[in-house]
Protein backbone atom coordinates (compact mmCIF):
# COMPACT_ATOMS: atom_id res chain seq x y z
CA UNK A 1 0.00 0.00 0.00
CA UNK A 2 1.35 3.63 -1.04
CA UNK A 3 2.21 5.52 2.21
CA UNK A 4 0.29 8.92 2.59
CA UNK A 5 3.64 10.97 1.83
CA UNK A 6 4.18 8.81 -1.45
CA UNK A 7 0.91 10.98 -3.38
CA UNK A 8 2.21 14.21 -3.57
CA UNK A 9 4.91 12.94 -5.00
CA UNK A 10 3.13 10.90 -7.49
CA UNK A 11 0.45 13.76 -8.20
CA UNK A 12 3.63 16.24 -8.41
CA UNK A 13 4.98 13.82 -11.55
CA UNK A 14 1.63 13.33 -13.41
CA UNK A 15 1.62 16.83 -13.19
CA UNK A 16 4.51 17.22 -14.73
CA UNK A 17 3.68 14.70 -17.77
CA UNK A 18 1.10 16.46 -18.55
CA UNK A 19 2.46 19.65 -18.86
CA UNK A 20 5.29 18.15 -20.75
CA UNK A 21 2.63 17.08 -23.58
CA UNK A 22 1.77 20.10 -26.05
CA UNK A 23 -1.95 21.03 -26.14
CA UNK A 24 -3.69 19.37 -29.30
CA UNK A 25 -4.74 22.38 -31.38
CA UNK A 26 -8.36 23.55 -32.12
CA UNK A 27 -10.10 22.19 -35.25
CA UNK A 28 -9.58 25.82 -36.96
CA UNK A 29 -5.96 25.17 -36.51
CA UNK A 30 -5.83 22.28 -37.67
CA UNK A 31 -7.42 23.21 -40.51
CA UNK A 32 -4.91 26.56 -41.30
CA UNK A 33 -8.25 29.30 -40.72
CA UNK A 34 -7.55 32.34 -38.65
CA UNK A 35 -8.43 33.36 -35.52
CA UNK A 36 -8.99 37.04 -36.36
CA UNK A 37 -12.93 36.07 -35.93
CA UNK A 38 -13.85 35.71 -32.25
CA UNK A 39 -17.31 34.82 -31.01
CA UNK A 40 -19.39 36.95 -29.40
CA UNK A 41 -23.04 36.54 -29.42
CA UNK A 42 -25.05 39.64 -30.58
CA UNK A 43 -27.79 40.71 -28.58
CA UNK A 44 -31.54 39.25 -29.98
CA UNK A 45 -32.33 43.03 -29.61
CA UNK A 46 -29.72 44.04 -31.84
CA UNK A 47 -30.68 40.79 -34.57
CA UNK A 48 -33.92 41.90 -34.55
CA UNK A 49 -32.58 45.77 -35.63
CA UNK A 50 -30.35 44.49 -38.47
CA UNK A 51 -32.40 42.61 -40.50
CA UNK A 52 -35.30 45.47 -39.44
CA UNK A 53 -32.87 48.10 -40.92
CA UNK A 54 -32.23 45.61 -44.46
CA UNK A 55 -35.77 45.65 -44.94
CA UNK A 56 -35.53 41.73 -44.59
CA UNK A 57 -38.78 40.26 -46.42
CA UNK A 58 -39.62 36.60 -47.13
CA UNK A 59 -38.47 37.38 -50.85
CA UNK A 60 -34.65 37.31 -49.34
CA UNK A 61 -32.15 34.63 -49.14
CA UNK A 62 -29.48 36.06 -46.05
CA UNK A 63 -25.96 34.99 -45.48
CA UNK A 64 -24.59 35.82 -42.29
CA UNK A 65 -20.57 35.08 -42.20
CA UNK A 66 -19.32 34.24 -38.83
CA UNK A 67 -22.46 33.07 -38.18
CA UNK A 68 -21.82 31.85 -34.64
CA UNK A 69 -24.57 30.11 -33.14
CA UNK A 70 -26.63 31.18 -35.54
CA UNK A 71 -29.34 33.63 -34.62
CA UNK A 72 -29.36 35.88 -36.99
CA UNK A 73 -30.42 33.30 -39.83
CA UNK A 74 -32.75 32.23 -37.44
CA UNK A 75 -34.42 35.16 -36.64
CA UNK A 76 -34.20 36.05 -40.47
CA UNK A 77 -36.46 32.93 -41.03
CA UNK A 78 -38.74 32.62 -37.54
CA UNK A 79 -39.44 36.79 -37.66
CA UNK A 80 -39.60 37.63 -41.31
CA UNK A 81 -39.92 34.30 -43.44
CA UNK A 82 -36.87 34.86 -45.07
CA UNK A 83 -34.24 31.66 -46.31
CA UNK A 84 -30.90 32.04 -45.21
CA UNK A 85 -27.20 29.93 -44.99
CA UNK A 86 -24.99 30.59 -41.89
CA UNK A 87 -21.11 30.33 -42.64
CA UNK A 88 -18.49 29.83 -39.07
CA UNK A 89 -15.28 28.05 -38.37
CA UNK A 90 -16.35 26.70 -35.31
CA UNK A 91 -17.49 22.71 -35.70
CA UNK A 92 -19.28 22.89 -32.38
CA UNK A 93 -21.44 26.43 -33.18
CA UNK A 94 -22.28 24.72 -36.67
CA UNK A 95 -24.15 22.05 -34.58
CA UNK A 96 -25.90 23.99 -32.48
CA UNK A 97 -26.95 26.23 -34.63
CA UNK A 98 -28.96 23.10 -36.48
CA UNK A 99 -30.07 22.23 -32.93
CA UNK A 100 -31.45 25.83 -32.61
CA UNK A 101 -32.96 26.11 -35.85
CA UNK A 102 -34.89 22.30 -35.63
CA UNK A 103 -35.97 23.71 -32.31
CA UNK A 104 -37.38 26.99 -33.78
CA UNK A 105 -38.93 24.83 -36.69
CA UNK A 106 -37.43 26.34 -39.60
CA UNK A 107 -34.69 23.97 -40.43
CA UNK A 108 -35.71 23.76 -43.70
CA UNK A 109 -35.63 27.25 -44.26
CA UNK A 110 -31.63 27.75 -42.92
CA UNK A 111 -28.33 25.85 -43.58
CA UNK A 112 -25.48 26.29 -41.52
CA UNK A 113 -21.73 25.48 -43.00
CA UNK A 114 -18.66 25.07 -41.04
CA UNK A 115 -16.53 26.65 -43.94
CA UNK A 116 -14.12 29.87 -44.32
CA UNK A 117 -16.03 32.89 -44.86
CA UNK A 118 -13.53 34.19 -47.54
CA UNK A 119 -14.53 30.83 -49.41
CA UNK A 120 -18.13 31.13 -49.25
CA UNK A 121 -20.47 31.92 -52.65
CA UNK A 122 -22.21 35.26 -51.99
CA UNK A 123 -23.75 35.99 -55.36
CA UNK A 124 -27.28 33.95 -54.30
CA UNK A 125 -27.58 36.63 -51.07
CA UNK A 126 -30.02 39.52 -51.40
CA UNK A 127 -28.79 40.42 -47.49
CA UNK A 128 -25.39 39.58 -46.13
CA UNK A 129 -25.30 39.97 -42.28
CA UNK A 130 -21.80 40.95 -40.36
CA UNK A 131 -20.31 41.09 -37.04
CA UNK A 132 -17.10 41.14 -38.15
CA UNK A 133 -13.62 42.99 -36.98
CA UNK A 134 -12.40 46.31 -39.04
CA UNK A 135 -9.72 44.22 -40.11
CA UNK A 136 -12.39 41.46 -41.57
CA UNK A 137 -14.43 43.83 -42.80
CA UNK A 138 -11.77 45.71 -44.72
CA UNK A 139 -10.98 42.25 -46.48
CA UNK A 140 -14.28 41.89 -47.32
CA UNK A 141 -14.84 44.97 -49.03
CA UNK A 142 -14.05 44.50 -52.42
CA UNK A 143 -16.14 41.43 -52.67
CA UNK A 144 -19.23 43.08 -51.44
CA UNK A 145 -19.04 45.84 -53.87
CA UNK A 146 -19.00 43.04 -56.74
CA UNK A 147 -22.05 41.74 -55.59
CA UNK A 148 -25.17 42.57 -57.52
CA UNK A 149 -26.50 46.26 -57.15
CA UNK A 150 -29.55 46.39 -54.53
CA UNK A 151 -27.67 43.35 -52.31
CA UNK A 152 -27.97 44.71 -48.45
CA UNK A 153 -25.25 44.74 -45.94
CA UNK A 154 -25.92 45.75 -42.79
CA UNK A 155 -22.99 45.26 -40.06
CA UNK A 156 -23.25 45.07 -36.37
CA UNK A 157 -20.46 47.72 -34.86
CA UNK A 158 -17.96 47.73 -37.56
CA UNK A 159 -17.80 49.74 -40.81
CA UNK A 160 -16.45 49.46 -43.90
CA UNK A 161 -13.68 52.07 -43.58
CA UNK A 162 -14.36 55.01 -45.95
CA UNK A 163 -17.21 53.27 -47.83
CA UNK A 164 -19.84 55.40 -45.90
CA UNK A 165 -23.23 53.42 -44.53
CA UNK A 166 -26.47 54.43 -46.21
CA UNK A 167 -28.21 54.62 -43.37
CA UNK A 168 -27.04 53.94 -39.67
CA UNK A 169 -28.93 53.74 -36.17
CA UNK A 170 -27.59 52.99 -32.75
CA UNK A 171 -31.03 50.97 -31.00
CA UNK A 172 -28.54 49.71 -28.13
CA UNK A 173 -25.62 49.28 -30.33
CA UNK A 174 -24.33 50.69 -33.99
CA UNK A 175 -25.72 49.02 -36.94
CA UNK A 176 -24.82 49.75 -40.32
CA UNK A 177 -26.82 49.47 -43.84
CA UNK A 178 -25.01 50.19 -47.03
CA UNK A 179 -27.03 49.03 -50.68
CA UNK A 180 -24.40 48.03 -53.33
CA UNK A 181 -24.23 50.60 -55.52
CA UNK A 182 -24.14 49.93 -59.64
CA UNK A 183 -20.74 50.52 -61.54
CA UNK A 184 -21.60 53.93 -63.81
CA UNK A 185 -18.46 55.45 -63.69
CA UNK A 186 -17.31 55.84 -67.28
CA UNK A 187 -18.99 57.93 -70.59
CA UNK A 188 -22.37 57.04 -71.79
CA UNK A 189 -24.35 58.20 -74.75
CA UNK A 190 -27.78 58.44 -75.50
CA UNK A 191 -30.74 59.84 -77.78
CA UNK A 192 -33.67 61.54 -75.89
CA UNK A 193 -36.94 61.50 -77.81
CA UNK A 194 -37.88 64.64 -76.28
CA UNK A 195 -41.29 66.12 -77.57
CA UNK A 196 -40.75 68.47 -80.66
CA UNK A 197 -36.99 67.10 -80.80
CA UNK A 198 -34.19 64.05 -80.50
CA UNK A 199 -31.68 65.22 -78.36
CA UNK A 200 -28.17 63.61 -78.32
CA UNK A 201 -26.91 63.25 -74.81
CA UNK A 202 -23.20 62.47 -73.78
CA UNK A 203 -22.66 62.18 -69.75
CA UNK A 204 -19.65 61.26 -67.82
CA UNK A 205 -19.89 59.69 -64.15
CA UNK A 206 -17.24 59.40 -61.67
CA UNK A 207 -18.34 57.52 -58.91
CA UNK A 208 -16.79 56.48 -55.29
CA UNK A 209 -19.14 54.06 -53.95
CA UNK A 210 -22.46 55.49 -53.90
CA UNK A 211 -21.33 58.98 -54.49
CA UNK A 212 -21.50 60.06 -57.86
CA UNK A 213 -20.99 63.00 -59.75
CA UNK A 214 -21.54 63.94 -63.54
CA UNK A 215 -21.24 66.57 -66.31
CA UNK A 216 -22.77 66.25 -69.96
CA UNK A 217 -23.23 67.61 -73.05
CA UNK A 218 -26.68 68.23 -75.15
CA UNK A 219 -26.41 68.16 -78.57
CA UNK A 220 -22.79 69.21 -78.35
CA UNK A 221 -22.74 71.94 -75.73
CA UNK A 222 -21.91 71.77 -71.99
CA UNK A 223 -24.92 71.16 -69.53
CA UNK A 224 -24.72 71.08 -65.66
CA UNK A 225 -26.12 68.10 -63.76
CA UNK A 226 -27.16 68.32 -60.70
CA UNK A 227 -28.42 65.75 -57.67
CA UNK A 228 -26.79 62.68 -59.28
CA UNK A 229 -27.66 59.70 -56.86
CA UNK A 230 -27.57 55.76 -57.31
CA UNK A 231 -29.12 53.45 -55.06
CA UNK A 232 -28.58 50.11 -55.80
CA UNK A 233 -29.39 50.03 -59.88
CA UNK A 234 -31.52 53.24 -59.57
CA UNK A 235 -29.66 56.23 -60.89
CA UNK A 236 -31.48 59.91 -60.96
CA UNK A 237 -29.95 62.95 -62.08
CA UNK A 238 -30.80 66.57 -63.07
CA UNK A 239 -29.65 68.26 -66.27
CA UNK A 240 -30.26 72.10 -67.25
CA UNK A 241 -30.91 72.63 -70.87
CA UNK A 242 -30.29 76.16 -71.65
CA UNK A 243 -32.12 75.96 -74.91
CA UNK A 244 -35.60 75.42 -73.12
CA UNK A 245 -38.24 78.13 -72.62
CA UNK A 246 -38.67 79.41 -68.45
CA UNK A 247 -39.99 76.69 -66.75
CA UNK A 248 -38.64 73.65 -68.93
CA UNK A 249 -34.65 73.81 -68.33
CA UNK A 250 -34.60 71.35 -66.32
CA UNK A 251 -34.51 67.94 -67.32
CA UNK A 252 -35.41 65.37 -64.59
CA UNK A 253 -34.15 61.91 -65.39
CA UNK A 254 -34.60 58.47 -63.55
CA UNK A 255 -33.02 55.04 -65.05
CA UNK A 256 -32.02 51.23 -64.50
CA UNK A 257 -28.42 50.10 -64.07
CA UNK A 258 -28.18 46.74 -66.31
CA UNK A 259 -23.96 46.07 -66.91
CA UNK A 260 -22.99 48.92 -69.62
CA UNK A 261 -26.73 49.93 -70.42
CA UNK A 262 -29.29 52.54 -68.36
CA UNK A 263 -32.99 52.38 -69.08
CA UNK A 264 -35.87 54.91 -67.82
CA UNK A 265 -37.44 58.01 -68.35
CA UNK A 266 -36.64 61.48 -68.51
CA UNK A 267 -39.53 64.26 -67.43
CA UNK A 268 -39.62 67.88 -68.53
CA UNK A 269 -41.58 70.68 -66.44
CA UNK A 270 -43.52 69.77 -63.41
CA UNK A 271 -47.21 69.62 -62.08
CA UNK A 272 -49.69 69.75 -65.24
CA UNK A 273 -46.79 70.89 -67.48
CA UNK A 274 -45.06 67.84 -66.70
CA UNK A 275 -44.15 65.50 -70.21
CA UNK A 276 -42.15 62.13 -69.66
CA UNK A 277 -40.24 60.34 -72.44
CA UNK A 278 -37.70 56.88 -72.78
CA UNK A 279 -34.11 57.37 -72.20
CA UNK A 280 -31.75 54.38 -72.75
CA UNK A 281 -28.14 55.17 -72.48
CA UNK A 282 -24.79 52.87 -73.67
CA UNK A 283 -21.50 53.16 -71.66
CA UNK A 284 -19.19 53.41 -74.65
CA UNK A 285 -15.85 54.07 -71.92
CA UNK A 286 -15.36 52.98 -68.85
Amino acid sequence: MMGARAVPAVLCALLCAVLAVPLAPSHAQERGFPHDVPFVPTAQLTVDEMLRLAGVTAKDFVIDLGSGDGRIVITAARKFGARGLGVDLDFNLVIQSEESARQAGVADRVQFLQQDLFKTDLSPASVITTYLLPGVMLKLRDRLLALKPGTRVVSHDFDLGDWKPDQTTSVRKNVYLWIVPAQVAGVWRTSIELPAAARKLDLEFTQRYQQVSAHGRLDGAPAMVWEARIAGERLSFVMTDADAGEGESALYFEGRVSGDVIEGEVTRGVGMQRRVAKWRAVRIKR
